[in-house]
């Protein structure tokens, strides 16, 4: 399976072709921390993190795991160990926050874009996630919940995503 962004506002899976947003500054070859520009490649997906104390457990191939209060997307380019990983947000590094009152990390899946040989600086939390606006992003996909919920019942942990 492959999903395939085809530009700043369309997401293709199998038939479903569903509306997006991408970031603010449109794509990029090669990202950097902060740019507010999503990432060009073909890259595989990790596991599906979403609200236990707000959403229901999605129905997915992929592994589900509940996102609680101290968990965080490392994006401290100070940290080669911690960069662009899961942490625990009682630490010392920066991180986006995963547990947030807002609705956008209710489901979320990384995309696992600087994931091996990870490079400082390089880009991270590179997610697909909420959007309910479409607004642009810092960098992440952005669908609504209805097609977030449809796209995982299609895909599975071998499929991977083109950002073209």
């Amino acid at each position: 399976m492959l999903i395939i962004i085809k530009n700043k506002e369309t997401l293709i899976c199998d038939d479903f072709i569903f509306k997006c947003c991408v970031g603010k500054n449109g794509f990029i070859k090669r990202k950097k921390e902060g740019d507010k520009k999503t990432p060009i490649g073909k890259f595989s997906l990790d596991n599906i993190y979403y609200r236990h104390d707000k959403k229901i457990k999605p129905i997915s191939k992929l592994k589900s795991i509940k996102i609680r209060k101290t968990m965080g997307w490392c994006n401290d380019t100070k940290s080669e160990r911690h960069y662009n990983k899961l942490i625990n947000t009682k630490t010392i590094f920066k991180y986006e926050k995963l547990f947030r009152k807002d609705y956008k990390y209710d489901y979320l899946i990384p995309i696992k874009y600087n994931w091996k040989n990870t490079k400082l600086g390089s880009g991270s939390a590179i997610f697909i996630h909420l959007t309910r606006d479409y607004k642009p992003t810092a960098g992440c996909i952005g669908i609504s919940e209805k097609d977030f919920l449809i796209l995982i019942k299609l895909i599975n942990k071998n499929t991977k995503i083109k950002i073209l």
